[in-house]
């Protein structure tokens, strides 16, 4: 699959289901679309691979839902090449729902303008939708305060290996829950974590109960379905749940039941569960990107990337992913395609 005088794309071929197969794609390869006034043409440079492109699929989110025959969509960041856009110029660097192609169009509106000084990795990641949901959902939505037990489903994961770290620093004892016993190793040996639970090992009440022997003050849920309810039933007084995703129930056809309980757990406890997504506080982001890479530069936060070479090997990044086998943020880089590209003459 040569990079030429082509834009590369994954369609979004079929509705999975249940779990999302490589036959669910298709690829296609088409003309480099020419920029029409007040757009620009951006190269791809990379993608973010997220579980929130599941529930895509199923149903409409906080963006329409995704429809057979459309370029399969992804947060993607990349690089202006032709502009006809006020506020956009060749060179400059932008992220924005991209999509799984080579080169998309895009307007001043539906992109940001990044630092180029910074690293993609870190672009797409930490300084990113991923890092930035862990901040604002673990400390506005959350509420953490110091001495308090934070739990973190999903704690391996993008988002929640970030929310973990950032419960550390805000003086918690942290508990992260993830799938297999080297993951929960990791948590602890290598992103501080006090204690990690393992899911799939069985008698999930109980290891976690052992692990909060002083019960849940806040809980950041990734994950919904059997853990959230485990979890509440542990919660003390007051707690707090932000609700991020339910990753146990996108790779299904339909959504899952509640969890048992509710809301009667959140009445006798007077717990606060909430659901949020990070663009209700893209007004902070600036401050809290500061914040994030002060962490960074500090080496107080670490940043876990788990990074798949070639457009061509975004699908199975994807099933991978829905199905725990990464570690940490994982992306698609576009990097080497993008540099052997040439487009064609206007």
């Amino acid at each position: 699959m040569p990079a030429t005088e082509i834009n590369r794309q994954w369609i979004y071929a079929q509705r999975p289901s249940g779990a999302v197969g490589l036959e669910h794609f298709q690829w296609r390869e088409a003309a480099i679309p020419a920029p029409g006034p007040g757009q620009a043409l951006v190269r791809l440079r990379a993608l973010s691979v997220d579980p929130a492109q599941r529930a895509w699929m199923m149903t409409r989110t906080y963006r329409p839902q995704l429809q057979p025959g459309e370029v399969m969509a992804a947060f993607g960041i990349g690089e202006v090449v032709e502009s006809n856009a006020p506020g956009l110029a060749p060179g400059d660097l932008v992220d924005g729902d991209l999509g799984w192609q080579d080169f998309a169009l895009v307007t001043p509106e539906s992109v940001r303008r990044r630092d180029k000084g910074e690293t993609l990795e870190h672009l797409v990641g930490v300084l990113g939708i991923t890092g930035l949901t862990a901040f604002f959902g673990l400390l506005e939505v959350g509420d953490p305060r110091p001495g308090e037990t934070v739990v973190v489903s999903g704690a391996a994961g993008a988002v929640g290996c970030i929310a973990v770290q950032i419960a550390r620093l805000a003086g918690c004892r942290v508990v992260g829950i993830a799938g297999g016993a080297e993951k929960c190793r990791w948590l602890v040996e290598e992103l501080g974590a006090d204690a990690a639970v393992d899911y799939k090992a069985g008698n999930l009440y109980e290891a976690m109960k052992a692990a909060c022997p002083n019960g849940v003050d806040v809980y950041f849920d990734n994950t919904g379905g059997e853990i959230l309810e485990t979890t509440l039933g542990l919660m003390n007084l007051h707690g707090r749940v932000a609700c991020c995703g339910a990753v146990s129930q996108y790779n299904q056809a339909e959504w899952g039941g509640g969890p048992r309980g509710v809301p009667g757990v959140l009445v006798a406890k007077r717990i606060r569960m909430e659901g949020f997504l990070v663009m209700d506080f893209y007004k902070k982001r600036k401050a809290a990107e500061k914040v994030l890479t002060n962490w960074i530069r500090s080496g107080q936060l670490k940043t876990p990337m788990d990074v798949v070479e070639g457009l061509e090997n975004a699908p199975q990044a994807l099933i991978d992913l829905l199905e725990g086998r990464n570690r940490g943020k994982m992306m698609v880089s576009l990097a080497s395609a993008s540099r052997g590209s040439r487009l064609p003459a206007r």
